[in-house]
């Protein structure tokens, strides 16, 4: 049985974002393709989709949001420990959260944002939303489990948002939103073991979105890449990814994206 009540009269679109680590520069194309055509009232995002979308709900052009991830900067974030071990994981956290502290101060929020994590050790999806919305938040969101370490918040101890669900749409409807353009850049990787592990823990744990909910989901058209792709910063995959994004996001409006989604400001 759903629980989301439906929305107040009026309609209300959002921009949902995946996870998915360096694949998220897709986003990025995506989102250019769209911008002259549709803008969203909102903004969702998981794991790395939650620095997409504090650029994109504080009012980043897409030009530059595509710089950003073309640029060897967007590789920095990930820095590999020099003594791993499962409690702490594998990567250094410092450089992401330094990522998140720096957009958190060049972009003030415009727009309504949301960013979604997982409680540990309940695993509860947990929705954060607007001036709550920290850099340790962002950080929290993109703490892969066993990668990064959680980070405590408030007594709470939170992952990455992605872990049970890479496009958290459910979020959007609990912010009000009645139509969802979702962008999901988490795709089918390799190995092939670890694709059936996180597609198993999708299945299991996964919120559902209101039956009243519109949504269009644009994906990759084409393999990504492996699972180390989307962590070690490549110039020739990102130009890739972006690329990709563009081309799927014309063909997106081509084909007809929802009547009430296409609109301009």
């Amino acid at each position: 049985m759903n629980s989301q009540p439906e929305p107040l009269a009026g309609r209300r679109e959002a921009l949902v974002l995946s996870a998915g680590g360096l694949f998220a520069a897709y986003q990025a194309g995506v989102y250019k393709a769209l911008w002259p055509y549709w803008k969203p009232d909102l903004v969702v995002g998981t794991s790395a989709g939650a620095l997409n979308g504090w650029l994109i709900a504080g009012g980043i052009e897409p030009d530059e949001l595509i710089l950003r991830w073309l640029h060897p900067d967007a590789g920095t974030a990930v820095r590999f420990r020099a003594m791993p071990d499962l409690w702490n994981g594998y990567f250094d956290p410092g450089p992401l959260l330094e990522r998140a502290r720096q957009i958190h101060r060049e972009f003030a929020r415009k727009l309504p944002l949301g960013v979604v994590s997982i409680e540990v050790p309940g695993f509860r999806p947990v929705l954060f939303r607007d001036d709550e919305i920290t850099p340790e938040h962002m950080l929290a969101a993109c703490s892969i489990l066993l990668f990064y370490p959680s980070v405590r918040i408030d007594g709470r101890r939170l992952v990455d948002g992605g872990l049970f669900e890479s496009t958290p749409v459910w979020a959007a409807a609990a912010m009000g939103a009645t139509r969802v353009i979702a962008i999901n850049a988490f795709p089918r990787i390799t190995p092939w073991a670890l694709h059936v592990v996180l597609s198993g823990m999708h299945r299991l744990r996964k919120m559902p979105a209101p039956e009243w909910l519109d949504i269009a989901v644009i994906s990759p058209s084409a393999r990504m890449g492996a699972a180390r792709d989307a962590m070690v910063w490549d110039a020739a995959n990102a130009r890739r990814w972006v690329d990709m994004g563009v081309r799927d996001g014309e063909r997106f409006l081509e084909n007809g994206m929802p009547a009430t989604a296409a609109r301009e400001e």
